[in-house]
């Protein structure tokens, strides 16, 4: 194959490999992919619904399994994984919440662990979901939900939308309010820049966690696509795709882990700080 086709090749693969499965409503009736170019905001990322929310799902049914199941004698070998899991979170919440809140920490091992298995997804070698998936005659399937955007943020908005709620239930709208207008100079003749400097401070928390979390995530799973490619050349190449995989598989388990403790982090110390009252 000429140079030109191999570089068309590559970037329709790898093109391939970062397309959502999308939904659309249309004029005639439900649409998918390319036909959905122009309906905007109304395309849904089914892939990344399906993978998300399933993967809540089995978060939720695991750890409502070990809780049935947990016993005051030897635990078995996942009664400890779990127990280990609950007592990190929850050091991690003493250590950082300071505030008197039943709601954080359950909060924070959500966070932590929904991230950490949507994160792991990016474990399955590129090709295996989506060559089943087109069996099955579905033409694209990103399986990795955190390196979506709209999933991060959405995760974001939620923890934002805590923040504001906290904030007033703690502070009161007048508290608010005066924390928003009169910090960092406390003078009338400062409030609106005041008022501008905690409100991009205050819009900017969701924003780094969405952001963070979806490059780390998506410049990682852009990797194995590129370290995959390597297979398709020569034998030279394809030993050392083999030899780079191993490697990246084994420094992205400390990514896809940092990041899942980072945004959990994140979210305790700004409910914390939401907890504060001045």
């Amino acid at each position: 194959m000429a140079a030109t086709g191999e570089e068309l090749t590559q970037q329709s693969y790898i093109q391939h490999h970062l397309t959502n499965l999308q939904v659309c409503a249309t004029d005639n009736g439900l649409a998918m992919n390319h036909a959905c170019e122009k309906a905007g905001f109304w395309t849904w990322n089914i892939d990344s619904l399906f993978f998300s929310v399933g993967l809540g799902v089995l978060f939720l049914w695991l750890f409502y399994s070990a809780g049935k199941k947990a016993t005051t004698g030897v635990p078995g070998k996942f009664q400890c994984f779990v127990e280990m899991i609950v007592e990190f979170v929850d050091s991690s919440v003493k250590e950082t919440f300071h505030g008197r809140n039943p709601v954080i920490a359950p909060l924070a091992l959500t966070v932590f662990v929904w991230i950490f298995m949507m994160n792991f997804m990016d474990m399955i070698p590129v090709d295996w979901l989506p060559w089943a998936a087109s069996l099955m005659g579905v033409p694209y399937l990103k399986v990795v939900p955190t390196t979506d955007v709209n999933i991060t943020f959405s995760l974001a908005i939620g923890v934002f939308v805590l923040i504001i709620y906290y904030s007033i239930k703690v502070k009161g709208v007048s508290g608010f309010v005066k924390e928003l207008t009169l910090q960092p100079f406390n003078h009338w003749a400062m409030i609106p820049v005041n008022f501008l400097l905690e409100t991009v401070t205050l819009v900017a928390k969701p924003i780094s966690l969405a952001l963070r979390l979806f490059g780390n995530l998506y410049a990682g799973e852009l990797i194995f696509i590129l370290i995959a490619l390597m297979y398709g050349s020569n034998v030279a190449l394809s030993a050392l795709g083999v030899g780079l995989q191993l490697g990246w598989l084994i420094f992205h388990i400390l990514i896809i882990t940092l990041q899942a403790f980072i945004f959990m982090m994140l979210t305790i110390v700004y409910l914390s700080m939401a907890h504060e009252d001045h």
